[in-house]
């Protein structure tokens, strides 16, 4: 009988504990408004950097999004400045958080641009010019030199990169942020961040997304032979499908090795 109500019990607590990871992943909801006014902002564009989920607003400020305990969302608004929050164990409890945007300052002051302050004299004037950071690298059976920019680790291997092969660099790029380039799949799967990504052109959220910065965006589609002229004018959702297609070029390259 002891063994019988054990066993019964034990059921009871499985089924319960399959319960609560059958409601996994949960959803928040919150209430976006103006910081300088407090009204709600519609449209408001709301990603889950960690579960690649996006939404948007609706006219009263409101939205809901799958969401775990410390996810990181993202949330960009034209004339706003972008903001992070972090997910905490009361927005699950509360529906009526609200999270405040700043707006943009629009008044910009006047601008003088000097490039180089010039007194006249040339035994002050050339201490004020700034020194060339260019470093110049040789390579041993080559004729001339390639700057890599700056002097740092990274310097050598793009410029090696771009001399040798340029499925290196990819691999360096690639290679070192497998968990980033997942996410990929997952983004060109929601539609709410297709659609955000088709309006946008600064590459902000797509370096959110990914955790790249804007320069290895740049070198990625540089040496999967994108022109110049695409990186620079595409939105950010031609740039993730462009990336999404030289990764994918870059699997079966590296599948070969």
């Amino acid at each position: 009988m002891k063994k019988t109500i054990a066993l019964l019990f034990t059921c009871i607590g499985l089924v319960a504990f399959s319960q609560e990871k059958a409601q996994d992943p949960q959803e928040i909801e919150a209430i976006i408004v103006n910081a300088q006014t407090d009204e709600p902002l519609e449209s408001v564009h709301v990603i889950n950097l960690n579960q690649v989920k996006g939404t948007i607003s609706d006219s009263k400020g409101k939205f809901r999004i799958p969401a775990a305990v410390n996810d990181t969302l993202y949330l960009t608004y034209l004339g706003f400045k972008p903001q992070k929050v972090r997910v905490t164990n009361d927005m699950f409890k509360f529906a009526d958080t609200r999270i405040a945007l700043t707006e943009l300052a629009y008044a910009l002051e006047e601008v003088i641009i000097r490039p180089y302050q010039l007194t006249g004299f040339l035994e002050i004037d050339v201490k004020n010019l700034p020194i060339n950071t260019a470093y110049q690298y040789s390579i041993s059976g080559l004729s001339k030199s390639y700057e890599a920019g700056n002097k740092n680790p990274s310097a050598v291997t793009k410029v090696l990169g771009a001399i040798l092969n340029p499925a290196d660099l990819l691999r360096n790029l690639f290679g070192k942020r497998p968990r980033q380039m997942r996410k990929l799949r997952q983004m060109k799967e929601d539609d709410q961040i297709r659609d955000l990504l088709a309006s946008k052109f600064d590459r902000e959220t797509l370096t959110e997304l990914l955790q790249l910065e804007k320069v290895d965006i740049e070198d990625i589609l540089s040496n999967c032979n994108y022109s110049e002229s695409f990186i620079q004018t595409a939105n950010d959702l031609q740039i993730l499908d462009a990336i999404s297609s030289c990764y994918e070029e870059y699997k079966v390259l590296n599948r070969g090795n």
